[in-house]
């Protein structure tokens, strides 16, 4: 799609690659080593792209944290996708965030991808009867 961003593979900054997908620096990075992994094909969204899609893109996700782990040593991992733009999704193309996390960058990194909405961050005071 000539219109999309990832659909421009020559203006990305690729580290690793296979038939289906590929990986790159994110252009905005939340952190040191911020990689995103796409299908080659033009997918609008994760529901979108195919089964053979998806593995190529869990291949590459572990391809990717042997990289980052090597290259910039972090103490965790956020993996994380945006689907629809209530979701927060603000390119339309499948992308799968692998966003490394160190020691010290947040205050208290307990709730991670639960975070997302502050105002339901509330898991930590959650009864485990109640989760039935």
């Amino acid at each position: 799609m000539k219109d999309c961003v990832f659909c421009q593979t020559e203006k990305l900054q690729v580290v690793a690659e296979n038939k289906l997908a590929l990986a790159f620096y994110d252009g905005c990075p939340v952190s040191k080593g911020h990689i995103l992994v796409i299908p080659r094909r033009h997918a609008e969204t994760f529901f979108d792209a195919t089964h053979e899609e998806h593995n190529a893109v869990n291949r590459l996700v572990f391809k990717v944290k042997q990289y980052i782990d090597k290259k910039y040593n972090p103490d965790g991992y956020n993996i994380g996708v945006n689907t629809g733009y209530y979701a927060g999704q603000t390119v339309f193309h499948f992308h799968m965030h692998i966003i490394p996390r160190y020691e010290g960058d947040v205050e208290d990194p307990r709730g991670g991808v639960r975070k997302v909405i502050p105002s339901r961050n509330h898991h930590l005071k959650c009864n485990k009867q109640d989760l039935h």
